[in-house]
């Protein structure tokens, strides 16, 4: 059969460095660390002392108080990002057809700031049962895709898909194949996450996954560098609007790039820890350019996941040597974690937005925060250290890699 072509007609993101997508273009092309002392809670008795928070984010700017209230931040997060997307995307809700507009969005933590404050109000209650009637609709992954399509009145598939911080690219890779298929015309996709909290910093710090790099927060998201010791946790939200492609072409739409492929794979290795040969990461690049349709050459850009971990990149950068070859000395790469910190489950969603708006710019946003090679990695590939560069971009490829072993690649080119 014939698969229907995908693009992207609107964009929305709500990040550490901008909270709109042109403030986070922004902050991309310039630079610019969003890690600062966490401000959520008092963290003095945390080993990391600081996060990449969204900044200056008032939910009464955007909801009335009782609505707010009902809502996780993560669910906030997805609202207004969903919102841009729309309104960018010029769609008229009244002239699509609303039974093949979906909403498929991923978290790969949903409520947790929800779950923390219930369950310590009843332990601080002797522990009597006294919760919330919001509180379960308030925690689910899935109610942000559900507050998503009432609002909008989508009555396609809606579901939210929870793969770590895989989640939001399975969540794009699952609409632009529902779209592909036929079975939607339009979806809402992308993913949020809130996990800047107590739990979320308790947590993250048990596993010795995060930066401790206290005295210098804004440099300590520093992937490649020989000198990195742990990502920064980061929250937020980004959406894409995809559609198919002759829809869009009959509403006038601007197109911002077209969807030509997306892969998956697992490590079926270890937990938490990458496969140390990058099997993995070859496959899903492997098979999201086999989907694509397209040869390792004609790839421009690759926004790598890049999370500023020992293991994992040097376990990235073997993977796209084995999949590149001689090519990935010809690449730009780069990791925009550097300045967003980890978004987990949202972190596919704002890094595709970040990828369609190179590609629309013609510059490859850099990895900050370089200070010295790594032997250990190869210093002749070009990631782009700390300032962005001019290039034209046909072809970008991103990877998101989640705990569990899985991962997810998706590829934009130029229409």
């Amino acid at each position: 059969m014939t698969l229907r072509r995908v693009v992207v007609t609107g964009i929305g993101a709500l990040t550490p460095i901008g909270n709109t997508a042109s403030e986070y273009w922004d902050g991309l092309k310039n630079g610019v660390s969003g890690a600062a002392p966490i401000t959520r809670f008092d963290a003095e008795k945390f080993r990391t002392k600081f996060a990449c928070e969204v900044k200056n984010f008032n939910a009464e700017d955007h909801f009335d108080r009782k609505e707010a209230r009902k809502m996780d931040p993560f669910t906030q997060y997805a609202l207004v990002v969903a919102d841009e997307a729309i309104k960018d995307s010029k769609l008229d809700l009244e002239a699509i057809d609303l039974d093949k507009a979906g909403v498929i969005w991923g978290s790969g933590i949903g409520g947790l700031k929800t779950f923390q404050e219930e369950v310590r109000s009843y332990a601080l209650n002797d522990n009597t049962p006294r919760f919330n009637p919001f509180f379960i609709p308030k925690m689910i992954a899935d109610i942000s895709a559900g507050y998503i399509s009432i609002k909008y009145n989508f009555r396609g598939p809606n579901f939210v898909t929870v793969s770590a911080c895989a989640s939001a690219l399975v969540a794009l890779i699952d609409a632009m194949n529902y779209i592909r298929l036929g079975h939607m015309d339009v979806a809402i996709s992308g993913g949020s996450e809130a996990a800047v909290t107590e739990a979320g910093m308790g947590g993250f710090n048990s596993m010795k996954a995060l930066s401790e790099r206290n005295d210098s927060p804004e440099t300590a998201s520093r992937p490649f560098d020989k000198d990195r010791d742990g990502f920064v946790l980061g929250e937020g939200a980004g959406a894409l609007i995809l559609e198919e492609y002759e829809h869009a072409k009959a509403r006038g739409a601007k197109i911002y790039a077209e969807i030509i492929g997306g892969g998956m794979s697992a490590d079926a290795h270890h937990i938490t820890a990458p496969h140390p040969d990058g099997l993995g990461a070859t496959n899903v690049m492997r098979n999201a350019l086999n989907d694509a349709n397209i040869k390792p050459e004609e790839v421009d850009y690759i926004n790598v996941h890049g999370t500023s971990t020992p293991l994992g990149d040097k376990s990235e950068t073997t993977a796209i040597k084995n999949i590149f070859g001689e090519h990935a000395y010809k690449l730009n790469i780069s990791s925009t974690k550097s300045m967003t910190g980890h978004l987990l489950g949202a972190a596919g969603a704002i890094e595709a937005v970040g990828c369609v708006l190179a590609m629309n710019h013609g510059l490859v946003p850099p990895t900050i925060n370089h200070f010295t090679d790594d032997e250990e990695l190869d210093n002749k590939l070009n990631l782009t250290f700390n300032k962005a560069q001019e290039r034209e971009i046909n072809v970008a490829l991103s990877n998101t890699f989640g705990f569990g072993g899985h991962n997810t690649s998706i590829i934009f080119k130029k229409i």
